[in-house]
């Protein structure tokens, strides 16, 4: 009762972090305006300056909820995978489906100078990077279930999706090296990651597959918590392993796949949300573990957007630098304190 009790404060501080950290988020940037302000635009209400108004509905809060999904939907991915893999430094993109979605944009970009790069981007506009992202992490997606299918060890499902990525980043690093500079340049920025690139028909797609992707993972918490112990004992208690295992696969394809595609590889969170989350909970068990990680990426997602735009000045740093400069000395910092790695 007293542990229940505990989770239950827990949870009421992550919320209330989690509100905190939402407006303070749309309220900073290199024009400051106050949190009143912003209530009253998120509310439809009479905002004393028009260009407040519309910084906050068309720029900062499709990026602060882009914020939120990104970082709920790596970190849902990383406990997944850490899971499915007993594997600490299993993240999201282990799968290859990042680097899947980085070869598409680097076609598109990079691929033919007359052809993938130009024409491409001329064709579909705005959403050209995201379509080729999103078809790069659906392509490997699909060859990742072609291989679960007929592979029945989970090391090995591992491994090749190691190899996926390291195929796909080689002829990444081929098409860039025969690339003019002006397209590398574009390709890297892409790499970067970004979250203030998102329209509100982006958002409305990557909400979609957001709560898709949740929705399965909410679904495994079951055979997760049965594959805590290891596959022979999930076995013993009925639980159908390959069923369990594509189902997992799959909303780790969905999440991890959509963030990409909307807002570029994101480091770091995927990977050391899920080992923080069970530094604060200390617990197992995927009732807590998994809306737990979502409340936490949510808000570690946002801190860190609110660190790179650099509050009052017209300087933004990429998202990618900040996450792990910010992210990896906590985690270091919580192992060390409590000298043992809940897993």
């Amino acid at each position: 009762m007293g542990k229940i009790t505990t989770y239950n404060k827990h949870f009421i501080t992550l919320s209330l972090a989690l509100i905190i950290v939402f407006f303070a988020n749309i309220s900073l940037g290199s024009v400051a305006i106050p949190i009143t302000e912003v209530f009253k635009s998120l509310f439809h209400l009479s905002v004393e300056n028009t260009a407040w108004n519309f910084i906050i509905q068309d720029y900062r809060l499709p990026k602060a909820l882009t914020a939120v999904m990104v970082g709920s939907g790596l970190s849902v991915c990383g406990l997944l995978m850490q899971t499915l893999f007993r594997n600490p430094l299993a993240g999201p993109f282990v799968l290859g489906v990042s680097s899947g979605a980085s070869l598409g944009v680097a076609l598109l970009i990079m691929g033919a100078a007359g052809f993938g790069g130009i024409l491409g981007t001329a064709l579909l506009g705005t959403w050209s990077l995201v379509i080729a992202a999103g078809l790069g992490s659906f392509l490997v997606m699909l060859a990742v279930l072609a291989v679960t299918v007929r592979v029945k060890d989970t090391m090995a499902i591992l491994i090749i999706g190691l190899m996926f990525g390291s195929v796909t980043a080689a002829i990444v690093g081929v098409l860039a090296y025969f690339s003019p500079a002006e397209q590398l340049q574009q390709y890297i920025f892409w790499s970067f990651g970004s979250l203030g690139n998102n329209s509100w028909e982006g958002m409305l797609v990557l909400f979609i597959c957001f709560i898709a992707g949740l929705s399965m993972s909410i679904f495994t918490i079951k055979p997760l918590n049965a594959l805590l112990l290891g596959e022979n004992y999930a076995k013993s208690q009925g639980l159908n392993i390959a069923k369990s295992r594509l189902i997992i696969l799959i909303a780790t394809c969905i999440l991890a796949g959509a963030v990409t595609a909307f807002a570029g590889p994101i480091a770091f969170i995927g990977l050391a949300v899920p080992h923080i989350t069970r530094q604060i909970f200390t617990t197992a068990s995927h009732h807590i573990l998994i809306p737990a990680v979502t409340l936490s990426g949510a808000i570690i997602m946002l801190i860190c957007d609110s660190i790179a735009q650099i509050p009052f000045t017209d300087y933004t740093l990429p998202i990618n630098a900040i996450t792990s400069l910010v992210g990896a000395p906590v985690v270091i910092w919580l192992l060390v304190r409590k000298r043992k790695l809940l897993f």
